[in-house]
């Protein structure tokens, strides 16, 4: 008997509108989604599509207008806000297209940052894991450079590196690699790719990087709002 993943991400039935004055703009309807724990699916789409809106619901940044969204088992509209914060936290890595740095601190202080808010990992636990993940990113010779002495590749980086280091279970991504080059990118990916198959660590991109693409195992496509194909693949390792 074939053994069933658990879906770590359910979306039922969900709808997303804003409000600009008098005028109501949809963003996401009608939205029937499951993604398995340990996927590394990638949400395309064009410019305006609802990829962002997506990823920031399932990450629980926004609420839906209707619908379930339910992340790790829970229905996270009937979660208080302490409730939240600590899924956010203990559960979910973000990486933001605007990096979303905090410029007082040095790359090392910013990827050690949500750390210091998970308070029963020791001072020694927290060094070892900073150190690591800031190496495999590539930034070792950087990790004491201010986000406004770092390109915007490396601040790309510092970034990866902050949603990584909490070993989260799922991590959201939009646009992961937009400001790479080519080698930086494929290396980040690799690693990305390593912590799928090695620690499970389900991957949720919003991307056009046809790197990122090539190694997706499922591609959701939106268009005006609408999944218009979900597609299983099965990408070279």
């Amino acid at each position: 008997m074939t053994e069933v993943t658990p879906s770590i991400v359910r979306l039922l039935g969900v709808d997303k509108f804003y409000q600009l004055g008098k005028v109501s703009v949809r963003a996401l309807e009608g939205i029937d989604l499951t993604i398995a724990a340990g996927e590394f699916t990638v949400i395309a789409g064009p410019s305006g599509s609802g990829k962002t809106t997506l990823l920031n619901l399932v990450g629980c940044v926004d609420t839906a207008t209707s619908g379930l969204v339910e992340v790790g088992g829970a229905d996270t509209s009937k979660l208080k806000e302490t409730a939240l914060t600590k899924l956010r936290l203990d559960r979910l890595g973000f990486i933001f297209q605007s990096f979303n740095l905090v410029g007082v601190l040095d790359a090392y202080q910013n990827v050690e940052f949500p750390l210091l808010l998970q308070k029963h990992i020791s001072k020694a636990e927290r060094g070892r894991r900073v150190q690591d993940v800031i190496e495999k990113v590539g930034l070792a010779d950087y990790a004491h450079h201010r986000p406004n002495e770092l390109s915007g590749g490396q601040r790309q980086r510092v970034a990866i590196a902050r949603a990584l280091v909490t070993k989260p279970a799922i991590v959201l991504a939009d646009e992961p690699t937009a400001n790479l080059d080519s080698t930086t990118g494929n290396a980040i990916i690799d690693l990305m790719k390593e912590l799928n198959h090695t620690d499970g660590t389900t991957f949720i991109f919003s991307t056009h990087d046809p790197k990122v693409m090539a190694h997706a195992g499922r591609i959701i496509e939106l268009v005006d709002g609408h999944v218009s194909r979900d597609s299983a693949l099965n990408p070279a390792a």
